[in-house]
């Protein structure tokens, strides 16, 4: 059984425009103590539907207006708000894009990651605060008895944001939601925030999710993908089966704009043409098709579903020519 499953998840925006359909029937599982990632262009849905497992989605304007979020057996989306505040932190913890629009500037990082023990584990205020210096040495930041007094701004942006993983791993959820954490730190820092959550995940026994639009992350530590567009995941599978044997245009796109250390220096990246739609008015048919250079007439009348290729068993695909995309769709070697 799954540690999480979402089914059919619809998140709608209703907007004096219209309805801004972000996530619009979004399904995928994860297991106990693997890293599953949701990958995609900016907009696409990957936050927000993070934002919906948590029940975090500002309303209004925004509405879970169907599907179900199946944790431990648990629809989140039936639970009441204080139902759903006993789940967030304690079982299920989420670290932010950006830490320093996510940490009190004006309360000590003392004070900020005691929080959740004391709510969630009923620890003393001495027991919370050793927990805390405990939490700092964990995630390496060094003399945590005297940082733990300090406040955000006195943090790097590396530090913030291992600050912010601490404060995710305080009561041991479950489950860590990571969207985009490393997104404004350079890629020595990236690498090491990834590794230790990495060994985090491992030594703790937590799932993990990973929001990001960079494949390298992908492909190092994640083990099953999903790709989103326009609120809906197009393709999925294992890491091994996604990246050897692609089957949406899409996705080979992304692919094909990630530099590449075994290609000529002067190999031009190549961009994927045109924007992504305007979800108040998506197209007929594949939401893809306008930008894809594989489209047939059907793309643009028919919205393909997700369906098995002849890849690995779960390895699914939604797109009309999976199949038929030759030799000229495969990934350069």
């Amino acid at each position: 059984m799954p540690l999480l499953q979402v089914n059919d998840l619809k998140t709608h925006f209703f907007t004096e425009e219209g309805v801004v359909k972000a996530v619009n029937g979004v399904s995928y599982e994860v297991n106990e103590g693997e890293t599953v990632a949701l990958v995609g262009e900016s907009g696409c849905g990957k936050s927000v539907s993070a934002l919906s497992v948590l029940g975090l989605v500002p309303s209004p304007p925004g509405k879970v207006v169907d599907g179900s979020v199946m944790f431990n057996d648990v629809d989140l989306l039936q639970l009441s708000s204080k139902e759903m505040r006993a789940v967030r932190g304690k079982d299920i913890a989420m670290i932010f894009q950006e830490p320093m629009s996510s940490l009190n500037p004006v309360l000590s990082i003392e004070r900020q990651l005691t929080e959740a023990v004391t709510l969630h584990l009923g620890y003393t205020k001495n027991k919370a605060q050793r927990h805390a210096i405990e939490l700092l040495e964990k995630v390496g930041i060094s003399d945590p008895e005297r940082r733990v007094k300090q406040y955000p701004h006195e943090f790097s942006g590396g530090m913030r944001q291992r600050v912010m993983i601490a404060m995710a791993i305080s009561c041991e959820p479950k489950l860590i939601i990571a969207d985009e954490p490393t997104t404004a730190l350079d890629v020595t820092t990236q690498a090491q925030i990834f590794d230790l959550l990495e060994d985090l995940a491992t030594d703790l026994g937590m799932a993990l999710i990973v929001i990001t639009h960079n494949l390298g992350i992908v492909a190092r530590y994640c083990t099953r993908v999903n790709l989103m567009y326009a609120g809906k995941i197009i393709e999925q599978g294992t890491r091994d089966e996604i990246f050897s044997n692609p089957r949406h245009p899409y996705t080979l796109g992304l692919m094909r704009s990630v530099p590449r250390l075994d290609r000529p220096s002067e190999a031009k990246l190549e961009a994927i043409n045109g924007e992504p739609p305007y979800l108040i008015d998506l197209p007929g048919g594949c939401s893809f098709a306008p930008r894809c250079r594989y489209a047939i007439e059907r793309c643009t009348q028919d919205i393909p579903p997700l369906a098995l290729t002849n890849g690995s068993e779960g390895h699914v695909s939604a797109c009309w020519v999976a199949e038929s995309l030759g030799k000229e769709a495969e990934v350069r070697n």
